[in-house]
């Protein structure tokens, strides 16, 4: 588990360094089988590694800052593939003129799958996780 475990925080890291080569060793080669997969918060269901690999070279264009925190970390490994399930505490550039940051959370699913190159990122999920009123005054 801990190599699963490993690759996840190498994909976190290439989102945060904006290491579209570091993305692309991670992810899964397309086999007539098995195509990667991957769901952005709020976003549709992109299938085939050519359009993963560009939707993260979009984002990783039009973020000038992210950094992640990974919480409640569970990995169970059932074979030749393993599912890796967190919370991404998101700390990010703020989308103003005004220079700070702004934060969210999102829940992901990572499923690897053990190719003859190794362990590979198969499909990511994420989705948001909405905070309501009672939430933010419970953090003042």
């Amino acid at each position: 588990m801990k190599v699963i475990e490993e690759l996840n925080q190498a994909f976190y890291n290439a989102i945060e360094s904006a290491d579209l080569d570091k993305m692309s060793e991670i992810w899964i080669e397309d086999v007539a089988d098995r195509v990667a997969m991957c769901v952005h918060p709020g976003w549709p269901m992109l299938s085939g590694r050519s359009e993963v690999l560009r939707s993260w070279a979009l984002i990783m264009a039009n973020t000038p800052y992210i950094q992640f925190v990974l919480t409640d970390v569970q990995t169970m490994v059932l074979g030749d593939v393993a599912v890796l399930t967190c919370a991404e505490n998101i700390l990010t550039a703020a989308d103003t003129d005004e220079p700070g940051f702004a934060a969210g959370r999102v829940v992901a699913t990572n499923t690897f799958v053990r190719t003859p190159a190794g362990w590979r990122l198969w499909l990511y999920h994420g989705s948001p996780v909405l905070q309501s009123d009672d939430d933010e005054e419970d953090e003042s």
